[in-house]
């Protein structure tokens, strides 16, 4: 007969680590995002990111015709510092 022993901790932070890998890497397939994934990502509604900072000149966006396209990790950079500066006050 064989007999297995299993580190239940060390499984658990392997099996953490393998997801924040998955997620990570998830989050590196989009170079850009558009509208949707933006409203997506950030629980926001279009009329709510305008008013609250589409215009910022700090915020990185670029009109191709009629689109909006949005640098993905310059957006998340700048909507960690845009949130930090809301929360602050």
């Amino acid at each position: 007969m064989l007999i297995i022993e299993i580190d239940q901790e060390e499984a658990r932070k392997l099996m953490l680590q393998k997801i924040e890998e998955k997620i990570k890497s998830i989050n590196e397939e989009l170079v850009f995002w558009d509208t949707k994934e933006l409203r997506r990502r950030i629980c926001m509604s279009w009329s709510t990111i305008q008013k609250e900072f589409f215009y910022d000149p700090r915020f990185p966006k670029h009109k191709v015709g009629s689109k909006w396209y949005f640098a993905a990790l310059e957006t998340e950079a700048f909507l960690l510092q845009w949130l930090k500066e809301k929360t602050d006050k």
